[in-house]
């Protein structure tokens, strides 16, 4: 699983699960890349990026700093940072976000939180206003 090379975007990939792989369990990455090609099923920890390939699939929970969806994943999603789905990345289930980012194609199923928001006065007294209607 352990490799190094150079992912779509430039940054350097430090840790990938191949194409033929499947994984059964608990991933601790670190604050390294995690570029998954293969599927997991199961937890995936990483204080860095996480890059789930077009042929990636991953059934479980993802705890990232950046989370960057081409393939399909499916579950729970706490991203301290930014969420992309490009446009053949498929997400579905629970996520909560710093920042989120949907490409043209991308597919987000499913409710999606922003940390840390909270609704603007404006909205909350439009809220109230309507419901005394």
């Amino acid at each position: 699983m352990l490799n190094k090379k150079q992912s779509g975007n430039g940054a350097s990939v430090n840790s990938i699960l191949g194409r033929a792989s499947l994984w059964k369990g608990e991933i601790h990455a670190g604050v390294e890349s995690l570029r998954i090609e293969g599927s997991v099923e199961g937890t995936i920890f990483s204080e860095g990026e996480v890059t789930i390939a077009p042929t990636g699939t991953v059934k479980g929970t993802i705890h990232a700093k950046h989370l960057i969806v081409t393939g399909y994943i499916e579950g729970n999603f706490f991203v301290s940072e930014c969420l992309e789905i490009h446009g053949t990345g498929c997400v579905e289930g629970e996520t909560e976000v710093g920042s989120l980012v949907v490409d043209e194609g991308g597919t987000l199923q499913g409710a999606c939180v922003r940390r840390g928001y909270t609704k603007p006065q404006s909205a909350q007294h439009m809220q109230n206003s309507q419901a005394n209607n």
